[in-house]
């Protein structure tokens, strides 16, 4: 997402910044739940997904004949040695990327620190799916949740108004609809599930950065599971993310990352500061899995919430505390009255400093959750979202002052981010 306003300064979304130079992870901290999985710091701007555009009825029979049209250009076209046509799927693909447009209003400090307003222009991208009949955009929360004037541009570079209809800063999604639209304007991509998706796999991201409409970038997934945190979330962490080497910058936010089918995977969210070919997108099951709630109710109240401070346990934390496992995730601090408090979790009794940054010991340390191992934050934060959802009971097993035991825990529902 790029803004363009009195500061020109690129906001939660398009970059990220690590915490240290000497790598992201170094000294992670993270609330599941209550406060954030500190895997990424968003420094600048977050790349935003498109909401949905409703307008009009598609058909099964488009939706075939589009599917039938890119199986055909794949089989016959310029394919590479990875078994990829970026120029087939580009064609059928870039019809359905759309430029999402705005003003955002923003607080802040004046030149004698008294509170002021200010207005920035919001550039992002979106891509158009269908649900039940009828034609949506979805995009990122940061480009359109808070977006007055919205707008939407079509490939062939039409534009109409556009409306969120449901949004949630959590995962960073929002969904947008374009009654004025013709239906000749959506050409909506297939959405499959990313729970099958590879390390090593190839992808393709499409998208507007720096308004530069329709633009294809190629690369592979370079990891999976990751954690990220924005603004838009509060201090919640957006979890089980991709982490992808397709070039992307500002601007981006809302593309689609596409399979070597041309389908879409995930939408592209998100770069680390100075980095070079490191991008994250919000995996499609997380689309997949809120899209009704979005749609029907305008939010997603799902979210499981744990109510820790936790960090990664590793073979420096073991040694100070005199643990017997270099894995799992060690809890800080436990939220009174929160779920992991209830159930009697515990948090750390004394602080010590490893390499120039303080830690709470002592606390109890979560290494599985119904049988799955956790082995840090980025797993503990993806099995929440991806397996759990608000009310539901769960196993978590914890070693305590080096002893194995499970306790029985229900989880919470995140409480609303505060304005």
């Amino acid at each position: 997402m790029v803004r363009l306003g009195i500061s020109n300064s690129l906001q939660s979304g398009d970059s990220l910044t690590p915490r240290s130079s000497t790598g992201i992870f170094l000294t992670t901290k993270a609330i599941i739940g209550i406060g954030a999985v500190i895997a990424l710091l968003v420094a600048a701007s977050l790349i935003a997904l498109s909401p949905s555009l409703g307008g009009g009825n598609s058909t099964s029979t488009q939706t075939v004949t589009d599917t039938q049209v890119l199986t055909s250009l794949i089989d016959g076209g310029n394919t590479t040695d990875q078994g990829l046509n970026p120029e087939a799927i580009y064609s059928y693909a870039n019809q359905s990327i759309v430029t999402l447009q705005g003003v955002q209003t923003t607080t802040v400090e004046s030149i004698i620190g008294l509170p002021q307003t200010e207005e920035e222009t919001v550039l992002g991208s979106g891509f158009v799916i269908e649900y039940s009949g009828q034609y949506y955009i979805v995009t990122n929360y940061h480009v359109a949740g808070a977006t007055a004037n919205l707008t939407v541009t079509f490939s062939d570079d039409n534009s109409y108004p556009a409306k969120v209809i449901g949004s949630d800063p959590y995962s960073d999604l929002a969904i947008v609809t374009a009654s004025s639209a013709p239906v000749s304007e959506f050409h909506p991509l297939n959405l499959v599930s990313s729970s099958s998706l590879e390390v090593g796999q190839y992808v393709l991201a499409i998208g507007n950065p720096y308004g530069l409409s329709g633009t294809e970038t190629f690369g592979i997934i370079s990891q999976l599971g990751e954690t990220i945190q924005d603004e838009t979330a509060g201090n919640f962490s957006i979890a089980d993310v991709i982490q992808f080497s397709a070039p992307i910058n500002p601007g981006n936010s809302g593309g689609a990352l596409l399979d070597a089918n041309g389908s879409v995977i995930g939408i592209t969210t998100a770069t680390v500061s100075g980095s070079q070919g490191i991008g994250f997108a919000i995996p499609s099951d997380t689309i997949i899995r809120e899209l009704p709630s979005l749609i029907a109710n305008g939010t997603y109240t799902e979210h499981s919430y744990l109510g820790i401070e936790e960090v990664d346990m590793n073979y420096q934390l073991a040694q100070a505390a005199g643990a017997n496992v270099t894995y799992g995730a060690m809890i800080e601090s436990v939220v009174s009255g929160g779920p992991a408090a209830d159930a009697g979790l515990l948090g750390g009794t004394r602080t010590v400093t490893i390499e120039g940054s303080q830690y709470l010991i002592g606390g109890d340390i979560i290494v599985g959750i119904n049988g799955t191992k956790i082995v840090d934050e980025n797993s503990l934060a993806s099995y929440l979202e991806e397996h759990t959802v608000a009310g539901q009971k769960v196993q978590i097993e914890i070693i305590r002052s080096g002893h194995w035991m499970s306790v029985m825990l229900t989880l919470g529902a995140r409480p609303p981010i505060s304005s």
